[in-house]
């Protein structure tokens, strides 16, 4: 693995021509913003209002319990991508310290998940751009934009952070003028369109109060209810957020960055989700967020700023373009890491004078192309099945992450740390002690979010939407399972 340790270069290397090697290019502000960015997308601008629907006022307790659950896993990531930063993260960590099987079943899960997160971003595309030119087919809009990111993928790793930068800075700029925008309105006592007073005391006096669904309630059409089940859409609001493990093997000085960007997350849930939502549930009463439109764009109807839902659509469009060009990325690295593991065919072992897997990054785009297509024709089929396995595959991989933690601990202990870090030569409490950026609690965190997440999976099984997802699970698992032996066979 030693193609990812980079020699000492200039400014700006992705135009210099060195040895194939990943460049370590991304610069502090870069990670900073990626990790910010990825935990700010449609989830937030849409999806939350299914969460409030569920659980009302008490959403904030889902996010903040759900958040320091995210924060773990991301710490967890963390502790291992500072002592040993290398390309495909957790997949690379599950083949180095667990086994072959583990890395191929993470890697490929991961990739796999990403294509179709990145099929549903792009197949949606279209429809933000019709907002404003509604004779432009969805197709021509998903193709352009796959084309727009490919392409800005292949210019190499510092380009794609400073697309991503800005892309994190449209995202944030949004939220805080929500923010500072719905606590004028609660400050100055300004009118709202629903006649009732702008204050944090609706949280508990609005629709059955703080709990109105309890922690998890029937309703008469047999559907569940409550902050037990909005547990479930927030765990999946934090999709993406372990990218930052991905960009380890490309950061300038990870031994810093990761554990700034890791340990800023905490920070960032309460002030992005908790703090947006709850300002938004202090001027919109709760239970008129209906979700036929956005939250974030109702907060601003309620008081006459109507130009609020096309400056929102112009932001969930650059958030869509967002996911997708990380969603590239990560799967570019993801198939170079596979393929150095032996668990992915060479030719995506191969990087260009930029230091870019071109392979990488045409073979993701071009299976993108195909899901994007199995959307437009087979919707239903893509919407129901598809997605099911891309959101099963999350609570895979995190699981993953929690377990190759405790194995890379005891590898560490054992004296098996990576020759180039601080550990080597050392062994037992010496060795876990010298962790540069330990997960806190590292006897019980581990198994208290398996056990968090374990419950998550079995509330999924009383919501009809998501019980496909488990079984889809089960599926997906066994056919990686049989695909690792087959490989294996073959060789």
């Amino acid at each position: 693995m030693s193609t990812t340790d980079a020699p000492k270069k200039p400014r700006e290397t992705d135009d210099v021509p060195v040895p194939a090697t990943l460049r370590k290019s991304l610069k502090n502000r870069h990670i900073q913003l990626i990790a910010l960015g990825g935990a700010i997308g449609t989830g937030l601008f849409y999806g939350s209002s299914e969460s409030i629907a569920l659980a009302g006022p008490s959403i904030l307790l889902a996010y903040l319990v759900g958040g320091l659950a995210i924060f773990a896993i991301v710490r967890a990531l963390s502790e291992m991508s500072v002592e040993d930063p290398k390309a495909g993260a957790f997949s690379y960590y599950a083949t180095r310290y667990w086994s072959k099987r583990a890395g191929f079943i993470s890697g490929w899960n991961y990739w796999f998940n990403y294509i179709l997160v990145s099929m549903v971003e792009l197949s949606v595309v279209g429809s933000f751009v019709n907002y404003w030119f509604p004779a432009i087919p969805t197709w021509v809009s998903a193709a352009v934009f796959l084309v727009i990111i490919c392409a800005a993928n292949l210019l190499g790793v510092s380009k794609f952070g400073e697309f991503e930068f800005w892309f994190a800075i449209i995202k944030i700029v949004a939220v805080i003028a929500m923010i500072i925008g719905g606590l004028a309105v609660i400050i100055f006592v300004l009118p709202t369109a629903s006649g009732v007073r702008a204050s944090f005391a609706n949280w508990f006096t609005v629709g059955n109060g703080f709990f109105p669904n309890g922690l998890m309630g029937q309703n008469s059409d047999g559907s569940w209810t409550g902050l037990l089940m909005a547990l479930v859409v927030v765990m999946f609001s934090f999709g993406g957020t372990e990218l930052i493990g991905i960009t380890a093997g490309e950061t300038e000085d990870p031994k810093t960055t990761i554990p700034r960007a890791t340990n800023d997350i905490i920070w960032r849930i309460l002030v992005f989700y908790i703090g947006a939502l709850g300002v938004i549930m202090a001027v919109v009463p709760w239970n008129t967020i209906d979700g036929k439109s956005s939250p974030f764009v109702q907060i601003f109807d309620s008081v006459g700023i109507h130009a609020a839902a096309g400056i929102l659509n112009f932001v969930c469009l650059t958030a869509v373009m967002s996911v997708y060009n990380s969603g590239l990325y990560a799967n570019s690295r993801m198939l170079y890491s596979l393929a150095k593991q032996g668990n992915a065919p060479a030719y995506l072992g191969k990087l260009n004078s930029r230091g870019v897997p071109v392979a990488g990054v045409l073979t993701s785009a071009a299976i993108t192309a195909i899901a994007v297509v199995v959307v437009f024709v087979w919707p239903e089929f893509a919407f129901n099945y598809l997605m099911s396995i891309a959101t099963i595959a999350g609570i895979i991989n995190w699981t993953i992450i929690m377990l190759t933690e405790m194995k890379f601990r005891k590898v560490v202990a054992a004296g098996g740390a990576p020759e180039d870090s601080e550990l080597a030569g050392k062994s037992g409490k010496e060795a876990l002690d010298a962790i540069h950026f330990k997960l806190p609690f590292a006897k019980v965190t581990p198994w208290v979010v398996l056990a968090f997440l374990a419950l998550v999976v079995v509330l999924m099984c009383f919501s009809a939407s998501y019980r496909v997802a488990v079984i889809a699970g089960v599926i997906w698992l066994a056919i990686l399972f049989a695909a690792y032996q087959i490989t294996q066979a073959k060789k």
